[in-house]
């Protein structure tokens, strides 16, 4: 059974089963929860669904958290803290449909010993094609002639005088062994290209050991530099103006995880030069305003930070939701848990 809460309104109550708040906002929630996958979650016990943006006051936090033991929750949910968290005596569980947990956690909810787990790795497959997608057409440099022909170039213009390279033997560096990260390293193994990956946390015996190296060696080698790192304060301007400056002239670079890991000023004055080409799908400032100094550039490739947003990658986290619900309530292991200091390494 499926009820909806607005604000004021007291959730049904029946019984003593398990009841799960399910927290999407609208826009997202059918791409998530198609009826199969609502269906299944309702199984599992009374599902009642409330906006994140319905759940901002106290009060009504309270009243849609009453009696809630797991609550499925994604963008907009208000922050766990000591005050939420005393608002829902009956949590057990919570179950976050999306990737970073970052903004919805804090101290206080590591400390109530609540199991947590996300749905990050359903992301990961989509926004490993995106990264690949990026990466044959900074190659072939699609972005350039598709900018020339569009500006009203001549035709012998827009093809210019630099010829496009393949992937097959190019060189590319990962930045990062991430989920997202792995699965573009297979991507681009599988097309033939020479990969190097720059991890410190690939352990010995790890399949990818044989690949890794040193980030300067990485950017001073690379025919493509892709960033799939988490945003940890480890990885906080690792790539920095003088990371930047080490790459090679003509290097291309692919950033599908998150700015702060760049120096965006330096990266932007790399780019504007047309000494590097580059392909974004993060910034620093969301959404990218109409006059953003990125959008004027002919040698940039830009995606509204929707690398992870396609309708296969939203019904896998639905799944997922449901199946570490099913966990949860069964007693078996989570497969998707984190914790403090997962956030710490792995973001």
């Amino acid at each position: 059974m499926i009820h909806h809460v607005g604000v004021g309104q007291e959730p049904h109550l029946q019984g003593s089963h398990i009841r799960i708040l399910l927290s999407v906002p609208s826009r997202e929630k059918d791409a998530f929860f198609p009826p199969p996958t609502l269906q299944a979650l309702a199984v599992l016990g009374e599902v009642t669904e409330c906006e994140p943006a319905a759940l901002q006051t106290e009060d009504a936090f309270r009243r849609a958290l009453d009696g809630v033991h797991v609550v499925v929750t994604a963008w907009g949910f208000p922050r766990l803290d000591a005050a939420r968290l005393a608002l829902a005596p009956d949590l057990r569980f919570v179950m976050h449909a999306a990737s970073s947990l970052h903004w919805l956690v804090s101290d206080e909810f590591w400390a109530t010993g609540l199991p947590v787990s996300q749905a990050g790795a359903a992301m990961a497959p989509a926004v490993a094609e995106l990264s690949l997608g990026f990466t044959l057409s900074l190659l072939r440099r699609t972005h350039r002639h598709d900018h020339a022909l569009h500006s009203g170039q001549s035709w012998e213009t827009a093809a210019g005088p630099e010829r496009a390279r393949e992937i097959g033997g190019a060189r590319i560096g990962v930045v990062g062994a991430s989920r997202t990260g792995r699965h573009y390293i297979d991507m681009c193994r599988a097309l033939g290209a020479d990969v190097r990956v720059y991890d410190p946390y690939v352990p010995p015996g790890d399949p990818l050991a044989g690949l890794t190296t040193g980030l300067r060696d990485l950017l001073t080698s690379s025919d493509v530099v892709a960033v799939h790192a988490p945003a940890t304060p480890e990885t906080q301007g690792m790539i920095g103006a003088a990371e930047i400056a080490a790459m090679r002239d003509g290097t291309r670079f692919v950033n599908t995880s998150r700015p702060s890991i760049v120096d965006m000023d330096a990266l932007f004055e790399a780019v504007a030069s047309g000494r590097i080409d580059a392909a974004l799908d993060v910034f620093d400032s969301e959404p990218l305003p109409v006059d953003d100094r990125w959008r004027g550039l002919p040698n940039v490739l830009l995606t509204p930070h929707i690398a992870g947003a396609t309708a296969d990658s939203r019904q896998r986290a639905g799944r997922i939701v449901v199946e570490e619900i099913r966990r949860h309530l069964t007693g078996e292991p989570l497969e998707h848990a984190l914790t403090r200091a997962d956030l710490v390494t792995r973001g």
